[in-house]
């Protein structure tokens, strides 16, 4: 991890100690590197290097913006799946319904509400964060750039200039170009 996203991570843990999203009463512990090592097993590929951080070292979910970051392996005080669960459910699904597949290595973080998620993509380099919105009319128009990195996902979140913020400059998230590259070599 580079020196930025370690004082990056003690902002997210400053903010995470003082504020709580929609729906958390707490922020929960941090996970120990064995539920790491088990969530990259069940998953099938490793975690971006911060995002195993957030996990590690600030908490198993409760912080962040909007509904939160979802915990790593066990389910949420509300009930809603953990991230693995939420991702083999989801590619589960894509594969009974080939219309609306789920990209591999695109891992869900964070419920935006009506079924939106915040997914970091771990199998890009910068850990891309992508804005699913399944109420398009087709999985083509779903997918959509939210952050190039899960670091900028982050700092735009402490700073308040992410799309979701009551702002009228706030960017609005693109579309993903990589979604049908990422999921037509598995439909074939």
């Amino acid at each position: 991890m580079t020196e930025n996203e370690q004082r990056l991570l003690i902002r997210v843990a400053a903010e995470a100690r003082n504020t709580r999203p929609w729906g958390w009463t707490s922020l929960l512990a941090p996970v120990d590197e064995t539920a790491v090592t088990r969530a990259e097993a069940a998953l099938g590929f490793r975690l971006p290097p911060l995002l195993a951080a957030l996990y590690t070292r600030i908490g198993d979910g409760g912080f962040g913006p909007e509904y939160g970051l979802l915990p790593l392996l066990d389910n949420p005080p509300d009930g809603e799946p953990a991230a693995v669960t939420q991702y083999l459910a989801h590619r589960a699904s894509g594969d009974k319904d080939p219309d609306w597949p789920w990209p591999e290595g695109v891992l869900p973080i964070s419920h935006w509400g009506c079924a939106m998620y915040a997914c970091v993509d771990c199998r890009s380099p910068q850990a891309t964060v992508l804005l699913y919105e399944p109420n398009a009319d087709e999985a083509d128009h779903a997918w959509y750039v939210d952050a190039p990195s899960l670091a900028d996902w982050l700092r735009a979140w402490l700073d308040g200039t992410g799309w979701y913020a009551d702002r009228v400059d706030a960017p609005e998230p693109t579309p993903w170009p990589g979604f049908r590259i990422r999921t037509t070599a598995r439909a074939s």
